[in-house]
């Protein structure tokens, strides 16, 4: 077996894995098991109001996991996605609400751009709940290296992609009457406002 192998495996089975995704490496289980995510939030040291990203293979299953969407948050996620964005939406059903912390009624999702064995292991797996692979306050992984030893210790799989570009995802809100970014990362808060207008 392969890393890849052993990573989707893992993820199925809600135990921890180490990933690279397109911006940072990330800590990830399996999003559908409540249990697991929060084997993740204890593992990080993460309170449990804090949201979580879902991250799924393509927009089709994005849709397909938040049915509810509008035609126009549709529209802005079809243009920004796949992309380095964690996308804020609306989440009316309270699907996945162990990954919504405090905002049960929205959901960040993340359809990331993927080459290698990232988009090997998210492609299979279809869909996985990540976090970057730090603690609370520490700084973005580059390499796996860069990955504190407590959560390699924790993970049951470790897949080394090489070294990232290191800046996280830029967060965009679209759950308001107007969008609202919430972290500047891989794309900077003006294109970011500027793409989504573009839609609108």
């Amino acid at each position: 077996m392969t890393d890849v192998d052993d990573a989707v495996a893992a993820i199925r089975d809600g135990r921890l894995t180490i990933v690279p995704t397109d911006t940072v490496y990330g800590l990830a289980t399996t999003p559908y098991d409540e249990d697991a995510v929060r084997g993740l939030y204890l593992a990080k040291g993460r309170v449990a109001q804090q949201p979580t990203a879902l991250v799924v293979r393509d927009i089709e299953l994005l849709l397909e996991s938040l049915p509810d969407l509008d035609d126009a948050t549709e529209r802005v996620a079809r243009v920004l996605l796949p992309g380095p964005y964690t996308l804020i939406l609306p989440n009316p059903g309270r699907r996945f609400p162990w990954l919504a912390g405090s905002r049960p009624e929205t959901l960040g999702v993340r359809v990331p751009g993927l080459a290698g064995s990232a988009h090997d292991v998210l492609d299979r797996a279809r869909a996985l709940v990540a976090t970057s692979a730090n603690l609370p306050g520490g700084p973005d992984p580059h390499t796996l290296a860069d990955v504190p030893e407590q959560l390699r210790d924790a993970a049951a799989v470790l897949v080394d992609g090489g070294r990232l570009p290191g800046t996280p995802s830029t967060v965009l809100d679209l759950t308001g009457e107007e969008p609202v970014v919430l972290r500047e990362g891989a794309v900077s808060a003006e294109d970011a406002l500027r793409a989504v207008a573009s839609v609108l």
